[in-house]
């Protein structure tokens, strides 16, 4: 999943904006940079600021907000383009006819920024960084330039500790809302979809991962869709919520025996739909919807 991506034109006869993002990939929490780049137009135009804005392709459902730009999904038919941060990068300057000019820019990202790739792999997810130039009254864009996302040390020890206990990584995917009962700022969540060990195979169809990072702390939710017993009817899901240092377990615990004790929690939970743990404390949390998933594949 891609953006559209070419020189933004602001009206007729008008500058053109391009966003060009450093090469590299950046992690939550850390430091964007890059360059605005327009070039005047055939009349000279008054810039009066340039703001970024980072945005992300995001599932919706029918009526819920995405801002409908031609070739990102109209809002309500499952797909729209959702900001999630806007930064002044440059103040009021004039831009005379064929003038061109580098706006530079370095903006912190939020924490809790989704993952777009895993060991140099892209998950299919699509952010991106777009700038809106004021110029002469037109509030036109730039397309998106392709915004790379590593994880955080902590959040790849985690999908790798699921990788040590056998699980794979079936589907990547950006939902609109926010979980319950977590400390959740953006307006949509990244939820990873895990198919489950063979320890794991007759109890989980899939465990769905959203990682929500703070400057200290990562905080990981996980949804376990159950399968359904006899007398069921079919399966449920149930969310558990565990927070964990970014320098990791404390005392001679490892990462995959912390993730492996996750995982027998939200089974053992898997009657109750507001398991909070916090390394093994409980509070109360809603559970929201389960998401379908794609194919398996191995992490």
């Amino acid at each position: 999943m891609v953006f559209k991506r070419q020189p933004g034109p602001l009206g007729v006869g008008g500058p053109t904006v391009d966003t060009v993002l450093d090469a590299g990939a950046v992690r939550p929490g850390g430091t964007l940079s890059g360059r605005v780049e327009l070039a005047g137009g055939t009349d000279g135009h008054d810039v009066e600021q340039v703001v970024l804005e980072l945005v992300a392709r995001v599932e919706t459902a029918p009526g819920e907000p995405g801002d409908g730009e031609p070739g990102s999904g109209e809002p309500g038919d499952g797909a729209g383009v959702v900001a999630f941060g806007r930064y002044p990068v440059g103040g009021a300057f004039r831009l005379a006819a064929g003038e061109r000019r580098e706006v530079p820019f370095s903006v912190r990202l939020p924490w809790e920024t989704p993952v777009t790739e895993l060991r140099g792999r892209p998950l299919g997810l699509a952010l991106g960084v777009r700038a809106e130039p004021a110029a002469g009254g037109d509030g036109d864009r730039s397309d998106p330039a392709p915004l790379r996302v590593a994880p955080l040390p902590a959040q790849e020890a985690v999908l790798e500790a699921f990788e040590q206990l056998g699980f794979g990584l079936r589907s990547a995917a950006l939902e609109h809302g926010r979980i319950g009962g977590t400390g959740q700022r953006l307006p949509f969540r990244q939820e990873i979809g895990l198919t489950p060990s063979a320890r794991y195979a007759h109890q989980l169809d899939e465990i769905e991962l959203t990682f929500l990072a703070v400057p200290d702390a990562l905080e990981v939710v996980l949804e376990t869709d159950k399968r359904g017993g006899p007398s069921s009817g079919g399966g449920h899901d149930a969310l558990s919520r565990f927070t964990v240092p970014h320098t990791g377990p404390a005392g001679p615990q490892d990462w995959d025996d912390l993730v492996d004790g996750w995982i027998r929690e939200s089974v053992e939970h898997r009657e109750s739909y507001d398991c909070h743990a916090v390394f093994g404390h409980e509070s109360p949390a809603p559970s929201p919807p389960s998401t379908p998933s794609a194919s398996s594949t191995e992490l």
